[in-house]
């Protein structure tokens, strides 16, 4: 058992040790109530098995007093359970709240580095199993404690002797359970890594079906499937095979205890020191005294997954966040769209370098175009640009200042992106067209619908502007979404624009409107254009020519065709008649 971890996990229940004192409390008269019952039922048995008439009148008396103690006892079982669920909640709320934003502040790379689903299951998995272990810990931790200590206090008033056998053989069953935990910590932490690898594969076979089926991959991805399946099998097997021996183990001391205080109360009782009802009431104490122990094996099981799991949400919580923002930061209002770049060179990994050296100077209201063939740099450039990567070495400047010294929000707030991945939200064409600016009214939402020749089809969806968007938005075309995409930044109005590849998805005869609805929106704004398709950037007032992250040509279309080197070569490849 990782130490760190329940420390860290138990500062997260700090806020709520109102709650736990309340718990605590709960628990101590739940138990206190319950100790009771044996005591009355011990005086009850003495009035029947005593040597005169059996007294009527005192087993009524202890029969009303016994329904009561079991009412209480149960009342306060019941609130017991009630504050330690409501800390345990309001623990895991926090837990999946922190592990969201924790989401939002780590940079890009690390998204892009791992599994989705293996996140997914970090905030959503992991955090319901810290759950349940929490509920059960708290739950057994406070009634164990109190009955531990309650049971011994009322065997000690009955006999000492007994309760020093009881004492000194039931914790044996205590150190099996540890010694067996030890064993079964590797089995569940690999298990839990093991379930979360296998989130992540289901959550990219289910989001790629079309190319699964498409490529007849099926056979080979439920292989994969089967192998990290069966990987979590044996770590399962392992971890609940040592688990399962703790219950048996424990019941074996706790049998022995049993019959030590049956054998040796029933000696004292034939000498006389002892009655039939102290004996009754010694051996439901003794029961009562070794549950705790009996239930360590459901509670060790539940919390080494629990611990398991809180690791790997604090990996997550661990993870660096993006680098800090100057202290002196300023907010960019609404830049004028100069823009530097001044020897960046930037590289994903130490070992391969992809951006070298990049110098580029664009004016306001300057439309750049950004061709290459394919890993060039051509998207990483916009990454650079809008801090989404910060560059190894150089500087990047919006209207004279260093983007490092600018607000991440300020300096994306000034730049409407449009790429060749569209997203939409669960929700209606009319909020996923307000995305960026919720508080548009339909005129102006409506007005940029027409504008990328969008309002057509909208008009024809079942509750046109109401209709709501599926959550894979697969009610809805590719190229439809694509023009919803366009018409969310269009309606921001950002002084600067980045289009990468926005018109992939897009049929030529859509694309000629949406090129000139694009020409419109670039009027007087800064615009960088990331294409495969050279036709649509020939009116660029510069072309940026990528290969290797470096820029091999730059000028405009006509005179980089004049030229005739690589942009002609890409230009011509596009356009060869066969």
């Amino acid at each position: 058992m990782d130490k760190q971890v329940v420390k860290r996990l138990l500062k997260f229940t700090k806020p709520y040790i109102g709650y736990l004192i309340m718990a605590l409390i709960c628990a101590l008269f739940s138990v206190t109530f319950t100790l009771l019952g044996p005591v009355l039922i011990g005086k009850g048995i003495d009035l029947i098995i005593g040597p005169n008439n059996v007294d009527f009148n005192g087993i009524l008396k202890i029969i009303v007093i016994l329904m009561a103690t079991i009412i209480l006892g149960a009342l306060f079982q019941w609130l017991m359970g009630l504050y330690t669920n409501i800390v345990t909640q309001k623990t895991v709320k926090d837990l999946r709240i922190a592990s969201f934003s924790k989401i939002n502040e780590v940079p890009l790379r690390y998204i892009d580095s791992n599994p989705h689903g293996d996140i997914i299951n970090r905030v959503v998995n992991d955090i319901d199993l810290i759950s349940d272990g929490l509920l059960q810990g708290f739950t057994q931790l406070f009634t164990g404690i109190v009955t531990i200590v309650g049971t011994l206090l009322f065997m000690l008033s009955i006999n000492i002797s007994i309760a020093l056998v009881v004492v000194l053989v039931t914790p044996l069953s205590l150190f099996v359970a540890s010694f067996i935990a030890k064993k079964s910590h590797n089995s569940f932490k690999v298990q839990s890594a093991t379930r979360g690898e296998l989130s992540g594969y289901i959550e990219e076979i289910l989001g790629n079906q079309k190319v699964v089926k498409a490529f007849s991959y099926e056979d080979e991805a439920e292989e994969k499937f089967k192998e990290i399946n069966s990987r979590l099998y044996e770590s399962g097997v392992k971890s609940q095979f040592y688990s399962s021996l703790t219950n048996p183990s424990t019941r074996f001391v706790n049998g022995i205890v049993y019959a030590a205080v049956g054998i040796i109360g029933a000696l004292l009782a034939i000498k006389g020191k002892l009655t039939i009802g102290d004996i009754s009431c010694f051996l439901s104490y003794a029961n009562q005294y070794t549950k705790p122990f009996n239930e360590i094996s459901g509670v060790v099981t539940e919390l080494q997954t629990a611990f398991a799991s809180a690791k790997r949400v604090f990996n997550l919580l661990d993870e660096l966040p993006e680098t800090p923002e100057d202290k002196d930061a300023i907010s960019l209002v609404k830049a004028d769209g100069y823009l530097e770049i001044n020897n960046v060179n930037f590289s994903y990994s130490e070992n391969k370098k992809l951006i070298e050296n990049l110098n580029l100077k664009v004016k306001p209201g300057n439309r750049i175009a950004i061709v290459g063939p394919t890993g060039c740099g051509k998207t990483t450039i916009i990454n650079l640009l809008m801090r989404f990567y910060d560059v190894t070495s150089g500087e990047i400047k919006v209207d004279n200042a260093n983007i490092t010294h600018l607000t991440r929000e300020g300096l994306r707030r000034n730049f409407g992106m449009v790429l060749q991945d569209t997203w939409l939200y669960s929700g209606t064409v009319k909020e996923n067209i307000a995305y960026g600016k919720v508080d548009a009214t339909d005129e102006e939402i409506i007005e940029v619908a027409k504008a990328t020749h969008a309002h057509n089809f909208i008009m024809r969806l079942p509750n046109g502007y109401d209709t709501l968007i599926n959550d894979d938005g697969s009610n809805i075309s590719q190229g439809q979404k694509q023009l919803l995409c366009i018409a969310r930044v269009m309606l921001t109005k950002p002084p600067m624009l980045i289009l990468d590849e926005a018109t992939s998805s897009i049929d030529t005869r859509t694309e000629i409107y949406i090129q000139k609805a694009f020409d419109k929106m670039m009027e007087g704004r800064t615009s960088f254009i990331v294409a495969h398709r050279l036709s649509t950037i020939k009116e660029a007032d510069r072309i940026l020519v990528m290969n290797a992250g470096k820029i091999i040509e730059q000028g405009k279309h006509e005179q980089l065709l004049a030229a005739n080197g690589f942009y002609a070569n890409l230009y011509n490849s596009q356009f060869v008649k066969e």
